[in-house]
């Protein structure tokens, strides 16, 4: 990572801060919250993702020297202002629910803490991080969940930009995944990386038993062989003519997925390929995979679906004062209110394990009871940023969490939040 962000900021973010250091308001302590007025229509939870990433940018963000030349250039920023930004540093702090939790409308979080202009200056940075991320895990968590239990593959890396790419690779692990194709988020983050060939290297090749001989001569039995380049029936029996019976598996890319597989189990068996699985891609959500959930396919490829959130393409979360000076604000539009105040929330379980409800204090602490689970952490305290839990450590969490739900919460149908989030006012 360079040691700039590269303007990761908005032009009205730095026409307040402008204005803010010229009339002395720049300093005032404040508090903002990161939440969701509502979910994506037809959902019943969000999935925190991307938290790591953006502590990460945060810590690294900074104006270079061309940047501030650039702002003052275009008469973005005037003299004061190019002076603070070259000094620019994150000393406040931020908390936030861990990666991996659950969230529901009204959920804080992320809270971010500090004079006015070093938070609101990253208002731009956070949301695009956590929209994205937190979009692509929840619509990856449904995937998973309509799998049941069967391996899913992300393969989405053409079909979004370029740098969209790696991080939906890094939130559809989180959100249980068991590879992707992009290679990016192989080296970054450790994700484990799968692939196969596409059509155009069977037809690079004269015919279809020569391009897959070539592959199993290169690959050895453990590849994948794509095999509805031409007749997928005829593409089997090539498959298991060029690699034997202990080929690991077949891909199947188009056509009616449901019966292909059936038809194609079928024959694999009857060649004595009872052990080699079946892939089936081409344009899968959620709904689709559930629909395939009695048919032989043993492993998934989602591609354009996972990477641009599965019709929710962002997690619609907003970034808002809700504190100065101690004193708590709020905004009173039409639809658009907040509650002010800093919020504390805690999830509240049965003795079983399952949870009930989330209660968010507003300027005080939640009473604690029994099963109770905080849902803060501190990630950043006066500008000293604390480890980050590991990607693995919020996979498992959010496995936790899925858990922890009533079932009816991870139906793919609409239907309320998952559990209900009771707003509490301390004073």
């Amino acid at each position: 990572m360079t040691a700039t962000t590269s303007l990761l900021t908005d032009h009205y973010e730095l026409t307040m801060i402008s204005a803010a250091l010229r009339d002395g308001t720049a300093d005032r302590r404040c508090v903002f919250e990161v939440f969701a007025r509502r979910l994506p229509t037809g959902r019943r939870y969000g999935v925190v993702a991307g938290t790591t990433r953006l502590i990460e940018l945060i810590k690294a963000f900074r104006f270079s020297a061309d940047d501030i030349a650039f702002l003052r250039r275009t008469g973005v920023v005037d003299d004061l202002t190019a002076e603070w930004l070259a000094n620019y540093e994150f000393k406040g702090d931020i908390d936030g629910y861990a990666e991996g939790e659950l969230f529901f409308p009204t959920s804080p979080i992320l809270t971010v803490s500090g004079t006015f202009a070093e938070c609101v200056i990253l208002e731009t940075l956070i949301l695009s991080v956590l929209n994205h991320d937190c979009a692509i895990a929840a619509a990856a968590t449904r995937m998973v969940t309509a799998a049941r239990g069967r391996s899913v593959i992300e393969m989405g890396s053409r079909r979004t930009h370029e740098e969209a790419a790696t991080a939906a690779s890094r939130a559809s692990y989180l959100a249980g995944f068991t590879a992707t194709s992009n290679l990016a988020a192989g080296l970054r983050y450790g994700v484990p990386t799968a692939g196969t060939s596409a059509h155009a290297f069977t037809l690079l090749h004269d015919d279809e038993p020569a391009a897959f001989a070539s592959q199993v001569k290169a690959l050895g039995t453990g590849t994948t062989l794509l095999v509805d380049t031409y007749d997928i029936s005829q593409g089997i029996r090539n498959a298991i003519q060029a690699a034997g019976p202990e080929l690991r598996a077949i891909r199947i890319d188009s056509g009616d997925l449901s019966v292909l597989a059936v038809q194609s189990r079928e024959l694999l068996d009857s060649l004595g390929a009872t052990e080699t699985k079946i892939v089936v891609s081409g344009d899968l959500d959620e709904y689709a995979i559930a629909a395939l959930a009695a048919e032989p396919v043993d492993i998934y490829g989602a591609g354009t679906s996972v990477v641009t959130g599965s019709g929710a393409p962002t997690a619609g979360l907003v970034y808002k004062l809700v504190e100065v000076e101690g004193r708590p604000v709020v905004k009173r539009s039409e639809n658009k209110g907040t509650v002010g105040g800093r919020k504390t929330a805690v999830r509240r379980h049965k003795p079983t394990g399952t949870a009930t409800e989330e209660i968010v204090v507003s300027q005080g602490v939640p009473d604690h009871q029994a099963n109770d689970r905080l849902l803060q952490h501190s990630y950043v305290a006066n500008g000293e940023f604390l480890d980050m839990p590991t990607l693995a450590e919020a996979r498992e969490h959010l496995r936790q969490c899925l858990i922890s739900i009533p079932w009816e919460g991870l139906k793919l149908s609409a239907g309320d939040p998952a559990i209900p989030v009771v707003m509490v006012s301390a004073s």
